[in-house]
């Protein structure tokens, strides 16, 4: 029970961090390097700014001015990446709250339910990750296999990835956490029995009453002294 637990917080904790780092990441799409006829230069875009880069390792960017100038998709995936970081800390803690290791959180009863609920928030996460993902790769792969769209053509960058691993790691942490509170009411708790320490003096007791009486008798035949 308690290694299940371990495993499915382990799990949630590194999508956690993945999702952090895909929603931090500049990388959300890449220039194409078909469509592009100068390939020492690439522009990569994220959520947050634009970035420009060259052979030499030369490296520009600049944030999204304004907010009403972004493209709502970006906006949408903003608010999906937020939600999926702030649902994780959540689920973390309460996730800590419920496993047997820890001396908060109540009976093991309520520990179960705690732990029940951490793994809803962490699959509420993930699947706000991956939507936002799914929706940025799809803007992308449309525009890319779009004869009409004349303008310049990106690819997934590596935050896409990024961002489906921790989504993955999230949704099937939360998942065991979920079914460990079905084993945690199918094993019932163990109860022992404190009989108490015997005293020496009791002890000495019991054996004084265990050994016959061998004493002689007060009374003898007067044929005893002849």
């Amino acid at each position: 029970m308690l290694g299940i637990q371990i495993i499915a917080f382990i799990f949630c904790f590194c999508g956690l961090g993945a999702v952090i780092a895909a929603t931090a990441s500049n990388e959300w799409k890449v220039s194409s390097r078909a469509s592009s006829v100068i390939t020492a230069t690439w522009v990569f875009q994220g959520l947050w700014m634009n970035c420009a880069g060259n052979a030499l390792g030369a490296f520009h960017c600049r944030p999204h001015l304004t907010l009403f100038k972004v493209e709502g998709y970006i906006q949408a995936c903003r608010g999906l990446m937020i939600s999926a970081v702030c649902l994780g800390l959540f689920g973390a803690i309460f996730g800590l709250v419920g496993m047997k290791c820890t001396k908060v959180g109540g009976s093991d009863r309520t520990k179960g339910r705690i732990a029940c609920l951490a793994g809803l928030i962490f699959i509420l996460s993930g699947l706000c990750s991956m939507t936002s993902c799914s929706l940025y790769a799809h803007k992308i792969t449309s525009e890319f296999f779009d004869p009409t769209y004349v303008a310049q053509k990106y690819e997934l960058g590596a935050a896409l990835f990024i961002g489906w691993a921790g989504a993955s790691l999230c949704i099937i942490g939360g998942s065991i956490f979920c079914f460990s509170i079905a084993e945690n009411s199918n094993t019932p708790r163990m109860g022992y029995a404190y009989n108490g320490a015997t005293s020496v003096m009791s002890s000495r007791t019991k054996i004084q009453n265990t050994v016959p009486d061998q004493t002689l008798p007060k009374h003898f035949d007067k044929n005893a002294y002849v």
